[in-house]
């Protein structure tokens, strides 16, 4: 459930529509903001795709693959350093090697989005990864929303911020991150330590890729095909790392 003490903000500073801007002028792009009703409302449709599509790895990878774009190294105007901005449905994001397969879990929340235009991408985005954990069996994650959306292709962050499959593959034609280490370790820190993120960090969140399969057409590695079956946290190979 939502908590109840969920106030969602969107500071003009970010770039994010609101009503009234800091100067009392109504921003062009101003929308009515998302209230706890739309994020309810949005965790009722995301839960029962959830349930339907049995499509919970799927949207863990899209979250984290939008939200890891982030450098914490560039600076400039929001959203110049990338992260949890929505900006994975534009192409050619969408087509980077990284997110091979996650076309389908945009379109699969696209009539979420139609339906409740408040809330953004990007926090429906998110909201599915944390849902998907959650029902499967996973922990509750608390979440704050009032993400902003970045607005064009323009805006999105250039390829090669996410790590590869296997680390000194030449091509780097599923994730694209650096190759200048061909150790797996190496590989990692080179793409995670971009993103603030430290040695235990790195762990935890590379133990996600227990949640789901490989896939081959989308990192190289994994079968053809794979039997499909309902996921959840007890038929993962790792519970905690």
């Amino acid at each position: 459930t939502i908590p109840s003490s969920f106030v969602c903000v969107r500071p003009t500073t970010m770039g994010i529509t609101c009503s009234k801007n800091t100067d009392g002028e109504n921003p062009t792009t101003a929308i009515k903001p998302a209230t706890k009703e739309d994020l309810l409302a949005v965790q009722g449709v995301i839960d029962k795709i959830l349930e339907e599509k049995n499509c919970g790895p799927l949207f863990v990878r899209l979250a984290w693959h939008d939200a890891g774009t982030f450098d914490m190294n560039v600076k400039g105007e929001w959203p110049k350093a990338g992260g949890a901005t929505g900006s994975i449905r534009f192409e050619p994001e969408i087509n980077y090697g990284a997110n091979g397969g996650l076309i389908n879990a945009v379109k699969l929340l696209e009539p979420v989005k139609e339906a409740h235009p408040s809330v953004s991408y990007a926090d429906i985005y998110q909201m599915s990864s944390a849902r998907a954990i959650e029902l499967a069996g996973g922990p509750k994650i608390d979440m704050i929303y009032g993400r902003a959306d970045a607005t064009s292709a323009e805006q999105c962050s250039p390829d090669g911020n996410l790590p590869d499959a296997e680390a000194g593959r030449e091509s780097g034609k599923y994730g694209g991150g650096s190759m200048e280490d061909e150790t797996p370790n190496g590989h990692l820190r080179k793409v995670f330590y971009r993103m603030g993120l430290n040695d235990e960090e790195i762990v935890a969140l590379s133990g996600a890729h227990t949640f789901g399969r490989a896939y081959k057409d989308r990192s190289g590695l994994g079968a053809e095909k794979n039997q499909i079956h309902r996921w959840n946290f007890r038929n993962c190979k790792a519970n905690l790392v």
